[in-house]
């Protein structure tokens, strides 16, 4: 079985750029919880019921790599899937592409816990996940080449720090 997919579109608006036509950093993150958000329903948690039923993903981390720009009016196809997942915390990962060119313009990874609200206790995943995405569980996860060694951090009290 395929990891859950999804691609979304989305044309760069004035908003989202400087005033030299770059697309901003923080557009981008923007593009892809989005794309998180629509995930969410591939995986089990419906946008319109989320709260209702009081367990909700939160992002916890997000590695990005902003590899080009993207300017003003361009057309670009967000792709995010499901990448590997744990007993209470999963990870996805994200391309945004420019389709006009084929450039790779951001790769970025985020890892979530689902958390009861309004508590904020964190939760195990839905018990459906082993049946339909099994083959993700405990995958190692995948460097890429760009990437910093995983021993290249060190955590604290001040938080994650490079080396």
């Amino acid at each position: 079985m395929e990891a859950p997919k999804l691609e979304t579109e989305v044309q760069v608006m004035f908003f989202d750029t400087d005033a030299g036509g770059v697309v901003h950093n923080i557009a981008y993150l923007r593009f892809i919880e989005t794309n998180r958000s629509l995930l969410a329903e591939k995986l089990g948690w419906p946008l319109g019921e989320m709260l209702n039923h009081g367990d909700c993903p939160v992002v916890v981390r997000t590695e990005i790599d902003y590899r080009r720009p993207g300017k003003l009016w361009d057309k670009l196809l967000v792709h995010g899937e499901l990448e590997r997942f744990e007993r209470s915390r999963f990870w996805c990962r994200f391309t945004i592409v420019r389709p006009r060119d084929g450039q790779l313009l951001v790769t970025c990874r985020q890892m979530l816990v689902v958390v009861r609200l309004p508590e904020m206790n964190i939760r195990r995943l839905p018990a459906h996940w082993q049946s339909e995405f099994g083959h993700l569980k405990g995958k190692p996860a995948e460097v890429g080449k760009d990437s910093p060694p995983r021993d290249s951090f060190i955590s604290g009290r001040e938080g994650l720090r490079l080396r």
